[in-house]
């Protein structure tokens, strides 16, 4: 993992367990033990996930832009699907509380996702390359 990726995973992680933390305290006080358990193991699905998907696109991008784009609508579109075959397995849980699952899923989903972005925009990274030569410009005049 480069550098710039470390920071990003840590834009993301640091809001999430924050948050996470918030949204366990919440179902405990609200629905007792079960609730906390529940909103814990869905921030833990929520970290798990997202930690492994930015490691995968992390290590794409090594290869080439295309590999990185793929890569990462692959571990979208995979995490989405888990994530809801989750949820309905889980929608007659009695080991914990499957609504405290779904709602902490949720809030740590856009809370990471809004960190993942505040740690991209952080990274100023270029996205273009500046000393690249446009095709068919024949180079510099």
């Amino acid at each position: 993992m480069q550098a710039n990726d470390v920071r990003v995973l840590k834009g993301a992680v640091i809001p999430t367990a924050a948050a996470g933390a918030v949204v366990i305290l919440a179902t405990a006080l609200l629905s007792g033990a079960k609730g906390a358990l529940g909103a814990a193991i869905g921030l833990l699905v929520v970290a798990v996930f997202f930690t492994i998907s930015l490691v995968a696109v992390s290590s794409a991008s090594r290869v080439s832009p295309v590999v990185m784009m793929v890569t990462a609508i692959a571990t979208y579109a995979v995490k989405v699907l888990i994530i809801m075959a989750l949820l309905k397995v889980f929608e007659s849980a009695t080991a914990f509380e499957p609504r405290a699952f779904g709602w902490s899923a949720i809030i740590c989903t856009v809370v990471w996702t809004a960190g993942e972005m505040r740690g991209f925009v952080k990274t100023k990274m270029l996205y273009v390359d500046p000393s690249a030569a446009v095709p068919g410009q024949g180079g510099p005049r």
